[in-house]
Formats: C-alpha cells, sequence, structure tokens
C-alpha cells in the first residue's frame, strides 16, 4: 500500500502531484462567538487545511487515493481576548477496507479546552524540533496520531516512528507553554494528549497494537472474500483488548479503541455466530461498562 521513492526525480514528480499523506475536511464552528469577527474565522479555516493536508509529514509518497481520509470540527467555546481563544477540536479519520466500499474508523477523538492565540491570515508553522505555537503543535501532534493508527493497521507496530514523532513534539512544548495550555502534562487530567501517547508507547499496550493490526489486516480486510475468517480474527482480537484493559485499568488508549469502534462492533457481530456473539458482549461490556445495554443488542 505505501511506496517507499528512492529515487530524487520520482521523489519531485510524486510531489508535483500533490500526494501528501492527508486529506483533511476542516470546520470551524464559532456559533457562540460574540465579539470576534467570524471572517477571522474563515481565514483561520483555510490555514487549518493546508497545513494538514499540504505538509509533508513521512518521507513515503502516498497515492492520491491512498490518502489518509479525516475531519477535523473546531468548535469555538470561548473568547479569552481578541486574539485568544479556547476550543473543542474533534478528530475523526478512517481508511479503506480492501475489497470493499467501506471506510473502517481511526479515531474518533475530541480533545477539550484547547487555547490558542490566532491573528487573522497569520500562518501556521510546523515544526517537529521546536515549538512555534500551541494551536499548530496540537495540530501536527494529532496528524502523527492518525498516521501511527494508519500505519499501525497495515502492519504490526508499523506506526512507531510517527508515534514518537507525537511524543517529541509533546517532549518540545516549554514548561511555560505546557502551563498555559492544558493537556500536554500528566497533571492535567487523565485523558489528554499526554497520557494517549504515554498509552500508546507503554508496553502494557503492546497486544492491543498487535491487536488493532489483526482487526483491520487480519480481519476486516478479508471480510469481503471470507467473512467468517474475518469475524473470528476480529474477535480474537478484541479478547486482546481486553486483556490490556486488565493489565492496565482506565486507561485512555481503552476509551479511545471504543469510542472509535463501538458502533463497528455491533454491525459486524450482529451477524456472528452465538458463541462469537456472547464472547464480544462480555468483552465489550468489560472495558466499555457504560456501554452495556448497547453491546446487548449484539443477541
Amino acid at each position: 500500500m505505501r511506496k517507499l521513492i528512492f529515487t530524487l526525480s520520482i521523489s519531485i514528480l510524486a510531489l508535483s502531484l500533490g500526494a501528501q499523506e492527508l486529506d483533511v475536511t476542516v470546520r470551524i464552528n464559532t456559533q457562540k462567538l460574540q465579539s470576534a469577527d467570524p471572517r477571522v474565522f474563515e481565514t483561520l479555516e483555510g490555514t487549518v487545511r493546508e497545513f494538514l493536508n499540504n505538509q509533508k509529514w513521512t518521507e513515503d509518497v502516498f497515492e492520491l487515493e491512498e490518502r489518509i481520509s479525516a475531519n477535523v470540527l473546531i468548535t469555538i467555546q470561548e473568547e479569552l481576548s481578541p486574539t485568544s481563544f479556547k476550543a473543542d477540536i474533534a478528530i475523526q479519520a478512517s481508511r479503506p477496507v480492501y475489497g470493499s466500499d467501506y471506510e473502517t474508523p481511526l479515531i474518533n477523538h475530541i480533545d477539550k479546552g484547547v487555547t490558542f492565540f490566532y491573528e487573522q491570515f497569520q500562518p501556521l508553522q510546523f515544526s517537529r524540533n521546536a515549538f512555534n505555537d500551541n494551536l499548530s503543535s496540537v495540530l501536527a501532534f494529532y496528524a502523527y496520531i492518525i498516521l501511527g493508527l494508519d500505519y499501525d493497521s497495515f502492519s504490526p507496530y508499523g506506526g512507531e516512528p510517527h508515534f514518537q514523532a507525537a511524543q517529541d513534539i509533546l517532549n518540545n512544548v516549554p514548561q511555560s507553554a505546557a502551563a498555559a495550555n492544558p493537556g500536554w502534562r500528566s497533571l492535567d487530567g487523565n485523558r489528554n494528549r499526554f497520557w494517549l501517547i504515554e498509552n500508546i508507547l507503554s508496553p502494557r499496550v503492546r497486544p492491543l497494537r498487535q491487536a488493532w493490526y489483526d482487526y483491520h489486516r487480519q480481519g476486516l480486510d478479508v471480510s469481503a472474500s471470507d467473512i467468517a475468517t474475518g469475524r473470528a480474527i476480529i474477535a480474537a482480537a478484541l479478547e486482546q483488548v481486553r486483556e490490556v484493559d486488565q493489565a492496565y485499568p482506565n486507561s485512555m488508549i481503552i476509551q479511545l479503541f471504543t469510542d472509535t469502534k463501538s458502533q463497528e462492533i455491533l454491525e459486524i457481530f450482529k451477524r456472528g455466530t452465538p458463541q462469537e456473539q456472547n464472547s464480544v458482549v462480555q468483552i465489550m461490556t468489560r472495558i466499555d461498562a457504560s456501554n452495556a445495554s448497547k453491546y446487548r443488542e449484539i443477541k
């Protein structure tokens, strides 16, 4: 699926065709604005879109049809000053399932209370090794999270360099900026950027990352030709997720997994065998207890 280009001439040709990695739709919700000029956010919307879609995030070259589909919704919650804002940023991404027209979700997450400064026409600049401003760092962090999840779904632990890049972005946020912009530190709560990347890179979560590959590449991607085998592999992958939940209780990564995959799992196992249904209901009610009644609809 991913073609590494080794000659300069081919690389230049591929870049000229615009084959970056992400294909992100960006929308900014300003319904709660009271004083700021809405035209500022029209400009910001285009700036964020360009930042995510035109940046070359990896050394790989993607075909246009291989670009990762994503949506970013920035909802302005509060105007802290004429140029300072607090927003919730919703991130969704998906990748196609082999042999079908279905796209499976990779992430469905809301980062709440993101603070940032922005003046109209202010550019966003990417740097993996330096902190420029909070908004560009947050967006770059999630770009690498999306890439890591996509690559992990195609090969075991294939997303490691991209998760390490997200870790680098977090590590390069100065203490003063981290204190002023919540989400980068462990003490900012247990559901934030710090804990997301900590969980992903934790040895206790390695089995979930293997399960992520099994679920997608060995399960979903074979389902078009052999649905029974694909479903059985997905059920086994969910058992690995349950084991991670036991080894790392109350971890953010389990919540992220259930937020992203719960509806898909429901649809898959409504057509499963009684044994698969019983097993999956037990697993999902254990790792996502608040939605237990929803999973019982599988049977």
